[in-house]
């Protein structure tokens, strides 16, 4: 009998080959890779020691009508990756915080085992987590952290001063280039930092699903105090549910006011520690360095108590921060290692693509032959440049990597479609039946306004509303000034409806709207915006249509056809007119009919269309008075966004 590779048992069993391998060196079986062969005795035991697993079949989880995929993972108590894996089976190309419908998680359940019926989510008692390879083999490794904050609060300086602290002179000639990540180092140990041009690009890389940042620091400056971008960094955080460590800087200014700003933040939700709150507060000065080691420890503390782990060994996995097309060496990427070794030769997959890393560089440009989890490496060896997001693996050879890829496109066209498919929209049209159907619990929305006062107003307007047991109003963002990308990002990650008074979304702010398909609702009267939020709240919102004009012809003679009646023969002066399109007949600017094209002819061939500046012979259904110089016009009615004025 022939013996078994290990990433061939792996995917048998639905296991990463690195979990496997880790189960092997459990039971005394040590391999070289996972390209290595194992005999039939020890393949056995495997399966007898997974079959023995506790949570296996006959379990009955209680999911709701819609799910996202993380938790029903969690519901599932199993591995993310397992759920896509079998969501990859059914044909759904899903991201961990995309939302599947009921009979899609009914049949991921069947394929792990399990049977799933509808009801809350919410099960009585929390199910014990099955014991995996995993988590035998995991290892503590630095946090990963991203700073964020009010433009001018010192963000970058401080950046700066942990990174000039922290990287010692003798280090391979200091930092001599930037990979948008860096590794610092307190106490023997380490910490990750991504640096983000702010939290646009982070929220961007969240709703990308991209898990990169295990909390954030927040910087406000202890002279400005909380500011509209200090807000919005705390609700972008707390939409990616994210824990949040705030660093007062400029503490060594002569009107610095350290109090006021945690008064602020308190207000806010974020109470200090010594307040009796659950958020950590550290007084900096980026400057002149005051505070920066007692911040890291902080940082390192925070990261003890979140209990950051990683899976060291096996194949490496990641996801890459940002890419660059360099003159002399091609393609390269800074890639953060977030599980596994990534050692310098190995083949990887990233995106739909594949490469070999020629060569691995940690953030001082030093080359290193392996990098561990969370640490930010650059990599050289991409046959193609990849995307920030991107999911990065390691392979065991290049006829695996060709098999994923070639797997990958061929699903081309599916994922394509999932892409392309939007997000369930919130809307206030139907929100009322949305509520009914229990799909969602919380209308999350978004305020933008032209003067401080107005908002303020309208916040406590729509907070004052009575919307019953079934659904909560949550403002989770609101400022001054017009919409912009940002206001989407949030509302794409919260699921939310961006309100604007008296302002406009900028035109990419709109564009982005339509790709993520988040809705925006602009008014100027305060009134008009609160009764439409009750009126939606008792399914009473009609949808706004407008009448589009597709088409416009003059009748230049007439034709009688037997059994057919009269057809009009025109010119199409502006536009299209387009078989059984909408239609009406103007005689001195009067409608004196109106209904459909019945039928379209060019000489004596039916045609679905004419275009501007030919003659065609058009029939209007059911009606036969028509007189020369009459104009028919086609038209289309759609639903537009509602904009009430003054």
């Amino acid at each position: 009998m022939s013996a078994t590779r290990v990433y061939e048992l792996a995917k048998e069993l639905g296991l990463q080959p690195a979990d496997l391998v880790a189960t092997l060196h459990d039971l005394g079986v040590e391999v070289a890779s996972h390209s290595s062969s194992i005999d039939q005795s020890t393949v056995d035991t495997v399966r007898e020691l997974l079959a023995k697993e506790p949570d296996g079949g006959g379990k009955v989880v209680e999911v709701p009508q819609q799910v996202v995929v993380r938790d029903l993972a969690e519901l599932l108590s199993v591995d993310p990756a397992e759920v896509q894996k079998a969501l990859i089976g059914l044909g759904v190309l899903a991201s961990l915080t995309q939302t599947i419908s009921f009979e899609q998680a009914r049949k991921v359940g069947e394929q792990l085992g399990q049977t799933v019926k509808l009801g809350t989510g919410k099960p009585a008692a929390k199910p014990r987590p099955r014991p995996k390879p995993q988590q035998r083999g995991t290892w503590e490794r630095p946090p990963v952290v991203t700073v964020l904050g009010h433009v001018d609060h010192g963000k970058t300086s401080l950046l700066d001063c942990i990174r000039n602290t922290s990287v010692t002179e003798g280090e391979y000639g200091g930092i001599t280039q930037h990979i948008g990540a860096y590794q610092a180092h307190c106490n023997g140990k380490s910490i990750t930092f991504i640096d983000t041009p702010g939290h646009e690009a982070f929220t961007s890389m969240r709703s990308r699903g991209a898990q990169v940042t295990d909390f954030v620091v927040l910087v406000v400056a202890a002279d400005d105090g909380v500011m509209d971008q200090t807000r919005e960094a705390i609700n972008h955080a707390r939409a990616a549910n994210i824990p949040i460590l705030v660093a007062v800087n400029k503490i060594d200014k002569p009107n610095a006011n350290p109090q006021r700003v945690r008064e602020q933040l308190s207000e806010i939700g974020l109470v200090p520690e010594s307040w009796g709150g659950d958020t950590i507060f550290v007084d900096v000065s980026a400057k002149n360095r005051i505070g920066i080691d007692d911040l890291l420890e902080m940082i390192l503390l925070q990261a003890e108590v979140l209990d950051i782990k990683a899976y060291k060994k096996g194949g490496a996995r990641g996801v890459v921060l940002e890419s660059k097309l360099d003159k002399a060496r091609g393609p390269m990427a800074t890639v953060l290692i977030q599980s596994g070794q990534l050692r310098r030769g190995d083949i990887f997959v990233v995106g739909n693509t594949w490469g070999r890393a020629r060569g691995v560089f940690d953030f001082t440009g030093k080359p290193i032959s392996q990098a561990d989890p969370a640490t930010p490496i650059e990599i050289i060896g991409f046959s193609e440049l990849p995307s920030a997001g991107d999911n990065f693996f390691v392979v065991p050879n290049e006829k695996t990597a060709k098999d994923i890829v070639s797997y990958f496109q061929e699903t081309d066209e599916i994922k394509r479609q999932q892409r392309q498919e939007p997000k369930e929209k919130v809307t206030l049209e139907d929100l009322y039946s949305q509520v009914q159907e229990g799909k969602i619990r919380d209308l999350n929305l978004i305020i933008k306004g032209d003067v401080h006062g107005t908002v303020e107003a309208i916040r406590g307007a729509v907070q004052g509303i009575d919307v019953g047991q079934d659904l909560r109003i949550s403002i989770i963002h609101s400022a001054v000034g017009g919409i912009t990308e940002n206001d989407i990002l949030l509302a794409s990650t919260a699921k939310a409806i961006v309100i604007g008074f008296n302002v406009r979304p900028e035109p990419t702010a709109r564009a982005l709207a339509k790709k993520y398909n988040v809705e925006i609702k602009l008014y100027t009267i305060i009134y008009d915006l609160i009764e439409d939020i009750k009126k939606a709240l008792k399914g009473m919102l009609e949808p706004v249509y407008e009448e589009v004009v597709q088409g416009r012809a003059e009748v230049r003679d007439l034709f009688k056809v037997p059994k057919v009646g009269t057809i009009a023969g025109c010119m199409v002066v502006d536009g299209q007119i387009t078989r059984g399109a909408n239609a009406r007949l103007l005689r001195d600017h009067v409608v004196v009919f109106e209904g459909k094209v019945d039928s379209l002819k060019r000489f004596k061939e039916d045609v679905r269309e004419v275009q501007s500046g030919y003659e065609c012979g058009i029939g209007l259904s059911g009606f036969h008075d028509i007189k020369t110089g009459a104009a028919p016009e086609a038209f289309a009615r759609q639903k537009v966004e509602t904009e009430l004025a003054c």
